[in-house]
């Protein structure tokens, strides 16, 4: 590299967005953490200290929130080099125990806040001619039963990421998506042994993978010798979405 760029990560404070970030951070990228998670935002910051990483607490389903963000960071750093739209929750609940309000904030955080970070990250890598967004989705937009809302928001992701491949190709910015499965993160932690032994087993690899393979990927498609994949969604998932089970 020939300055130190630029990185935005949502949902950067825990789990798979703080791997992504301290790979970025090792691969000397700049990084502005973004997450509601004040907390955990600030032991990431003491973590890695102000030389290489901001934390900016983010509502990113507010539009004024995120032009604001863009607005500071273009501000003080002078470019954009790179946004992961990591952030995301899920909701689970068979759809007859679904309510509206669980449908909405699923689609609202996963798919019109990584659309809202994408459009500001838009405008300003079109204008510099150079740019890479990964967006993170899931395997499970080929279908989990009980997530009819996170299955369809991460599905959107994956539209999304092909759109702006087409759109932003020729003003030299690549926009990739990645689809982790099974992960060792705290949410799975979370589950019952019963249940992560039964997901588990249903991996052809018959193992999770871990934040760190996720951040792998997109340390890959971040770099600048990966300029002409786009509109790609690479799997993490051990497999999983072959379809290969128990």
């Amino acid at each position: 590299m020939n300055k130190r760029q630029i990185a935005i990560v949502t949902g950067a404070a825990k789990g798979i967005g703080k791997a992504i970030t301290g790979r970025l951070i090792a691969d000397g990228f700049f990084v502005v953490a973004v997450d509601v998670d004040d907390e955990n935002g600030k032991k990431l910051l003491d973590e890695y200290g102000e030389a290489q990483i901001t934390f900016a607490k983010t509502d990113i389903c507010n539009e004024k929130d995120v032009q604001q963000l863009f607005e500071g960071v273009l501000t003080k750093y002078h470019s954009v080099d790179v946004v992961v739209n990591n952030a995301g929750i899920i909701r689970d609940n068979m759809i007859w125990k679904m309510s509206v309000e669980d449908f909405d904030s699923v689609i609202n955080v996963n798919l019109k806040g990584a659309w809202l970070m994408c459009r500001e990250a838009a405008r300003i890598m079109k204008e510099q001619k150079s740019g890479r967004i990964v967006n993170i989705a899931s395997r499970a937009w080929l279908g989990n039963r009980g997530q009819s809302n996170y299955s369809a928001s991460k599905a959107g992701v994956i539209a999304l990421t092909r759109v702006l491949a087409l759109e932003l190709g020729k003003y030299n910015v690549s926009v990739n998506a990645v689809a982790p499965g099974l992960i060792d993160t705290p949410l799975t932690q979370s589950l019952s042994n019963e249940v992560l032994e039964k997901l588990i087993a249903a991996q052809p690899t018959r193992e999770m993978g871990k934040p760190a393979d996720v951040a792998n990927v997109v340390a890959f498609l971040v770099a600048e010798q990966t300029q002409f994949i786009t509109g790609q969604t690479i799997y993490v998932d051990g497999g999983k979405n072959i379809g290969a089970g128990i």
